[in-house]
């Protein structure tokens, strides 16, 4: 499919919308992307069509629900490269399944053990490992960043030792854009016997990850910033070490058999999917992965980096403003401030214009306090941007510029 940025935008339906009289500028694609009509059109379908409980029911209507959720399961199996359709759970997004497998290592982990996480994480990458810590009595460790917003790598190598039971890094960081190199963290990992989580939320709108090739024991990410829907995403694992976390949850749908005596759980992926999923969310999700695999990653990729460039280019006219996350591996997220005027107060004056951005810490507090700043303003481009949409961001920085200062 040839790449075509007009048609592209014509798929997107709240693109044709206007925010405060101006034409819809969203650069807010790091929070949430936009939906295609496609993937629309799919949660309609369910709820018209087919809407039934799935794995239950005799009945056509559940029958048709299981089959449409299960091909979505097989579509990110696919898409992934993942092995096993059963090392695929799917989640409420992200944050859930890194609080699944944070559950499962506590127990496993004890005194003495370590977890070590990178000063680049989210806070759902930071706040679950802190609890497990706390209820294990393991100690946290952090690979400390750089002034280009990268990690220093010589100072993760320097912390791994046989006591290194978790290592858990972001793929791409939500506050900065940097592509953090999960190859040779995995790799560094696993010499020491430890498993790696990777959150792939900000990644895989971007790139399309190989989990076989990467040999990840566990990887996240949430459909909604993949052009699915909200509330559903998935845990990949490696079957061995599904196999070693206890359940997370505990209810319908995940046991073999239950007497008031005593349960057993089910196989993957059920052990670790109790009640009713977001049937709708997972058949649409796989909608948007057939969506995004048409366009072809390559070619989203040329694209983005192409506006990153140039948008990394003409806001750097802009006297005084200053990038955070200068590293030469990045994606299409650019974080940056006006000198002695609030993040705040620029993305106000830039909603004014129609313009939608992220202002704050983007929940990455330490990043910005490594920084000394209370926040950044950020422009996080996806493949249905335009240059167009870059010259008016820099227009509206300008005149937030004129009036703030």
């Amino acid at each position: 499919m040839a790449f075509n940025i007009e048609s592209i935008r014509a798929d997107f339906p709240i693109l044709q919308r206007q925010v405060n009289g101006k034409p819809l500028v969203y650069l807010d694609n790091a929070a949430t992307s936009q939906k295609p009509q496609l993937v629309i059109d799919a949660i309609v379908d369910y709820y018209s069509n087919y809407n039934a409980n799935i794995h239950r029911g005799v009945h056509s209507l559940s029958q048709e629900a299981t089959d449409r959720y299960e091909e979505a399961r097989q579509k990110i199996r696919q898409h992934f490269n993942i092995a096993k359709a059963h090392e695929v759970i799917f989640t409420s997004g992200t944050t859930h399944g890194i609080n699944l497998v944070a559950n499962g290592f506590a127990t496993i982990l004890g005194q003495g053990d370590e977890v070590i996480v990178s000063a680049l994480e989210h806070h759902s990458n930071i706040v679950p490992w802190q609890m497990l810590c706390e209820k294990t009595g393991a100690e946290l460790k952090v690979i400390p960043m750089t002034q280009e917003g990268t990690l220093d790598m010589a100072a993760y190598s320097a912390l791994l030792s046989g006591n290194t039971k978790l290592v858990f890094v972001n793929h791409i960081s939500n506050a900065l854009g940097t592509i953090n190199p999960i190859e040779d963290i995995i790799f560094k990992a696993h010499q020491v016997g430890a498993a790696v989580l990777i959150d792939g939320a900000q990644a895989c709108s971007h790139i399309k990850p190989d989990l076989q090739a990467l040999n990840v024991d566990f990887y996240v990410t949430s459909a909604h910033k993949m052009c699915g829907p909200t509330g559903v995403g998935i845990l990949y694992g490696k079957e061995e070490w599904l196999n070693k976390l206890p359940p997370y949850q505990g209810g319908g749908e995940m046991i073999a058999e239950v007497s008031f005596e005593k349960t057993t759980y089910a196989d993957l992926p059920h052990k670790f999917e109790a009640g009713t999923p977001n049937i709708c969310g997972g058949i649409a999700f796989g909608t948007a992965i057939d969506y995004l695999n048409q366009i072809g990653f390559h070619a989203i990729e040329k694209h983005e980096h192409e506006l990153l460039e140039y948008a990394t280019k003409e806001l750097l006219k802009i006297e005084g403003l200053k990038i955070y996350g200068t590293g030469t591996e990045k994606t299409s997220v650019i974080s940056f401030n006006l000198e002695g005027i609030h993040p705040y107060d620029v993305g106000t004056i830039l909603d004014k214009m129609g313009i939608a951005v992220r202002t704050g810490h983007h929940c990455a507090q330490p990043i910005m306090t490594f920084f000394n700043i209370p926040g950044t303003v950020r422009a996080s481009l996806a493949f249905y941007n335009t240059k167009e949409e870059v010259d008016a961001l820099v227009a509206g920085v300008r005149k937030a510029q004129q009036m703030l200062r």
